[in-house]
């Protein structure tokens, strides 16, 4: 997952209506009486990957029947639907998804003709990222600018999706998620704001967690295989390093190699973090090449048995941990 290829529209509505892959089917009978489709008259909201699946879950509670298009285990990425997914999408109540992470979702939820869509890229300000963010290295906002994305192209132009892994950010999105879930069912409105102020209060303390953790450390510049770090170490003076222009299954390039040993020694980084869902091939490389340790940074895209902690907070608070290890947290 360190080079995501983009999908143009084209070819992801040809993967769409060839149905290359088989994911499970959105469940939930019909009831008429209240004009839900879930199941028991829940609210049938259909959630794209997990950051979202988890927003409608910890805010709908047992008001909604929550569907996830990404199984846990698959990479979120380099997801593709079937007709009839596309198909069960137009029958969703809700769709929440993330603009610009998965093509083949923004081209299905486009098919559907869904008129309750939230695209959560929408209710926070989205940045361009490069391999390289935080410290001097900032991201500009979205509009008007070209970006400076350097061989990892999550989205035109360099945006940047990975907003969950800012806690504050994660907010704004949880609070737009309320408000969406409290339109499409005003009758539990009510419930869906207390369950959104719990869950915005979990955030502030994980937020106030990474910023005492990380005030004191030895160093703020850490090494990623994936960059998909950036908002965070915008968020808490860091610097992310990623390794560029690298697919998952390859080495990193000489030239690379060679910078990032120069910013290790430069910068007292002694890990490079690599992730649950791909292979750790390339961490491992390029820590032997440096001579340095490696340890998991999960960028939470799914959950699985191989993950720090059941939940987006538990998982959280393992990154925590980690960065605090690797940067000498004082």
């Amino acid at each position: 997952m360190n080079v995501r290829r983009l999908i143009p529209a084209t070819a992801t509505a040809a993967a769409v209506s060839l149905g290359l892959v088989t994911l499970s089917a959105c469940g939930g009978s019909s009831s008429a009486a209240d004009g839900k489709s879930g199941e028991n008259g829940r609210l049938n909201v259909i959630a794209s990957f997990y950051p979202m699946q988890y927003l409608a879950e910890q805010i709908g509670g047992d008001k909604v029947a929550v569907t996830t298009l990404t199984k846990p285990g698959v990479e979120p990425h380099d997801l593709e639907l079937k007709p009839k997914q596309t198909a069960q999408l137009g029958e969703a109540d809700l769709i929440l998804y993330l603009g610009g992470l998965q093509p083949a979702v923004d081209e299905a939820v486009k098919q559907s003709g869904a008129k309750a869509t939230v695209d959560a890229a929408t209710l926070t300000k989205m940045e361009t990222h490069g391999t390289e963010a935080g410290g001097h290295e900032h991201g500009e906002e979205e509009a008007g600018h070209e970006g400076h994305d350097h061989g990892h192209d999550h989205a035109e132009g360099g945006t940047d999706p990975h907003v969950w892994l800012d806690p504050v950010k994660y907010a704004e999105i949880a609070k737009g998620v309320e408000k969406s879930l409290a339109k499409a069912d005003p009758a539990n409105a009510a419930t869906y704001k207390k369950n959104s102020e719990t869950l915005v209060t979990k955030l502030d303390g994980l937020n106030t967690a990474f910023q005492n953790g990380l005030k004191n450390t030895s160093t703020k510049t850490f090494i990623t295989t994936h960059a998909a770090f950036g908002y965070l170490a915008e968020r808490y003076g860091l610097e992310q390093e990623g390794i560029s222009g690298v697919a998952p299954e390859s080495e990193p390039s000489p030239a690379r190699i060679k910078q990032l040993q120069k910013i290790a020694k430069e910068d007292k980084v002694t890990t490079v973090f690599f992730e649950t869902l791909v292979s750790d091939k390339t961490a491992n490389t390029l820590a032997k090449d440096t001579g340095l340790k490696t340890d998991v940074l999960d960028p939470l895209e799914g959950i699985t048995d191989k993950s720090k902690g059941s939940t987006y907070i538990e998982v959280m608070q393992s990154n925590l941990e980690a960065l605090k290890k690797a940067l000498g947290a004082k």
